[in-house]
């Protein structure tokens, strides 16, 4: 039997903090009318106590009740991130704790803003072949951990935010139909958060220098995301045996509104087959698609047996489409006893993570004598 990855579930979060441009102006050279005209941003969110992890959490817990879907019930969870709660432990994985996913496996995404289609496309081949049967998708971002705040040409751009689908196999056709990843590295430098890695580690000079923030070429991002932008779409489309007029809606990644602009031209397309909110979040990087999925299926833009394009370009560099046909009819609406059951899960996934950490540490401080010495070999005895 033939599985195809449907789309069953969606949810998003943003920080509570608004950060409009007429804040922006206040501290940097700028205007709104600037920002307005060259980007089409008048306000971004940015993250207070919230964290890439907190927010991930978020938009989980949304796609999980929107897909009627018990966090026990995840095969795999996948988190596309270029700012990760830590190096490692994965964020994936603490969204796994949180959730009370305990059959899941985890793994973070660095693909920067292609990173949720790249993860979409991953998910989609694992439940094909048999290996997933739900998997869960996040794309989720706090930029404004890493933006440099007097740098006028990259602090206007960026906010925070997260975004998750629910994927799952299925006899119906549909889902995701067609996937197209590509990287070119030897763009690499032209969005870059050049140190903090093993190539340039931190040091006092690094912070001062603010290289632990994001440096962009903004010319040469902007002719690569104009060029790939319409070209990637051509090739999934057809990939996918369609045309562009079977296509109800593009989902770009929310960078510039001149780069959607532009690729809408070259395209030959109206505006009103392309999903906006770059106005109310700038560039959330790896949240911005699934965000602004989340609002048009709100809105009532998507209809079921639609044709839809998701479309990212960023930093490595790459770029990313998909298409997706969506299959999903609206759902009766989940009894608030049903609810209050999943509130109580979440709850006891605090305590069944408190317990395991509790039984480790215990059994941490038992007599092991295979972890004497690490390697199963008790030490040599101290002679005299």
């Amino acid at each position: 039997m033939e599985r195809y990855a449907h789309v069953t579930g969606w949810g998003m979060a943003v920080p509570e903090r608004v950060l409009t441009n007429a804040d922006l102006a206040r501290t940097v050279d700028t205007t709104d009318e600037w920002i307005v005209s060259h980007t089409g941003i008048r306000e971004r969110r940015i993250a207070g106590r919230e964290t890439t992890a907190s927010l991930s959490i978020e938009a989980a817990r949304a796609a999980l009740e929107s897909a009627d879907l018990s966090p026990r019930q995840l095969d795999l969870i996948i988190v596309a991130t270029s700012t990760p709660e830590h190096v490692f432990p994965s964020t994936a994985c603490l969204v796994q704790d949180a959730l009370g996913a305990a059959n899941a496996g985890a793994f973070d995404l660095s693909a920067a803003c292609s990173g949720f289609v790249y993860a979409v496309s991953l998910a989609a081949n694992g439940i094909r072949a048999g290996m997933h049967q739900n998997v869960l998708v996040i794309g989720a971002e706090t930029l404004s951990r890493v933006t440099n705040w007097k740098d006028r040409g990259t602090c206007i751009l960026f906010g925070d935010g997260a975004g998750a689908f629910v994927l799952q196999a299925s006899a119906t056709p549909g889902g995701v139909l067609a996937s197209l990843l590509r990287a070119d590295g030897s763009g690499g430098d032209a969005l870059i958060i050049p140190a903090g890695g093993s190539h340039t580690p931190t040091t006092f000079d690094t912070v001062r220098a603010n290289q632990h923030c994001i440096a962009m070429d903004g010319r040469e991002v902007y002719r690569f995301a104009t060029r790939v932008m319409a070209s990637a779409t051509r090739e999934v489309v057809q990939d996918a045996g369609l045309t562009l007029d079977d296509i109800a809606l593009i989902v770009p990644h929310q960078a510039n509104r001149r780069i959607i602009d532009s690729a809408a031209r070259a395209l030959n397309l109206p505006e009103d087959r392309f999903v906006l909110n770059i106005d109310k979040y700038g560039n959330t990087s790896a949240a911005s698609i699934p965000m602004a999925l989340c609002e048009a299926v709100q809105a009532g833009r998507v209809r079921p047996n639609d044709h839809l394009v998701l479309i990212g370009f960023g930093g490595g560099l790459t770029w990313a489409a998909t298409v997706i046909q969506w299959n999903v009819t609206r759902k009766p609406e989940v009894s608030a006893w049903r609810r209050i059951g999943r509130r109580a899960v979440y709850g006891l996934s605090k305590v069944r993570s408190a317990v395991r950490r509790g039984l480790r540490r215990v059994e941490g401080a038992l007599p092991n004598e295979e972890a004497v010495n690490g390697n199963g070999q008790h030490p040599p005895e101290k002679s005299g």
